[in-house]
């Protein structure tokens, strides 16, 4: 998300008082996480199901060619709703959301086939517990985190370098490394991407109900995002192979 799409949160921001600035950055974020937790609930929901049902894990993994290209619809998808949120309705926000909470349902099952179940159901309450302590530190703090974002953009260019890498490589020690990396990027990032959060709360006011529910969708994917790249790297240290 780029700055000045937050610039009319922050003018707005000044102009109220301080109740009524929590009052509605406290509604903002109700809307943001129930969407979240929506789309990760339709997350796990698809991917136990798909991975307990052999003709759906035999059409995602038979080929490549099945697997990369729901990948690719995925990143297509968050692309154009980061992108052109704000272009669209309410309806097409939503479904998109939705859309691709069931796509990455469809590819995550594949962690259900790796992993046994109650490693992964403990790797998930461990990742909610550091992303909710993390993102009330975003939302609570007075510190402004707005200095993380550059250092944070060049980590992940760079994870995403090192993982492309040693897919070729399969190198032992860089996926640890990597691994090491993606848990210390993503917990960052639920702090800083709250905090940069809270000026989207402000939108409602000035541009009305419906850019209000698109931003808590813009903010449920954002957040949605941190969450489900922190458990994948998690569940690389406390994952059990099955």
């Amino acid at each position: 998300m780029s700055d000045n799409q937050f610039s009319p949160g922050r003018s707005t921001a000044h102009q109220l008082s301080a109740e009524d600035a929590a009052r509605i950055q406290a509604n903002f974020f109700a809307q943001v996480y129930g969407w979240m937790a929506a789309g990760l609930a339709l997350t796990g929901g698809v991917a136990m199901f798909a991975a307990g049902t052999p003709a759906i894990t035999d059409f995602i993994f038979g080929t490549k060619f099945v697997f990369f290209g729901l990948i690719i619809l995925e990143l297509v998808i968050v692309g154009f709703l980061s992108a052109r949120i704000f272009q669209w309705s309410r309806t097409q926000v939503q479904a998109a959301f939705i859309g691709y909470a069931l796509l990455n349902g469809l590819t995550l099952s594949v962690i259900f086939l790796a992993y046994t179940a109650s490693s992964i159901a403990s790797t998930f309450f461990t990742t909610a517990i550091m992303f909710g302590v993390m993102s009330a530190f975003g939302y609570f703090t007075k510190s402004d985190l707005s200095g993380w974002g550059k250092l944070l953009s060049m980590a992940l260019i760079g994870l995403v370098i090192a993982m492309v890498v040693n897919m070729f490589w399969g190198n032992s020690t860089l996926n640890l490394l990597v691994s090491f990396i993606g848990v210390i990027l993503f917990t960052a990032l639920a702090a800083y991407d709250t905090q940069k959060l809270k000026q989207l709360a402000f939108l409602g006011v000035t541009e009305g109900e419906d850019v209000h529910d698109k931003a808590s969708i813009l903010g449920a994917l954002t957040l949605y995002l941190d969450f489900v790249n922190l458990f994948l790297f998690l569940l690389r240290f406390f994952g059990r192979r099955r």
